[in-house]
């Protein structure tokens, strides 16, 4: 499967963390990895701080476009 540089480079925002108040921050934006099994099966698959990535429920995150400087500053950190 062919990935392009938008799937690589998604960001979503964090808006329920019921039931998983230590691993997820609500408000706190999330950088995402493309997982085309994962989306078939309703999931999400986000990097948190520590570099490692995870499946969630997609209807915990929103997803959202960032401006390039923010977009930029965010991966050059990751």
């Amino acid at each position: 499967m062919k990935t392009n540089v938008a799937q690589l480079n998604s960001f979503v925002v964090c808006i329920n963390n019921q039931g998983y108040e230590a691993s997820l921050e609500v408000g706190k934006i999330y950088r995402t990895i493309a997982d085309e099994t994962a989306n078939l099966n309703g999931l999400i698959r986000v990097i948190d701080e520590s570099g490692e990535d995870y499946a969630f429920a997609a209807n915990r995150f929103y997803p959202i476009e960032l401006p390039k400087p923010v977009e930029e500053a965010l991966l050059s950190v990751a």
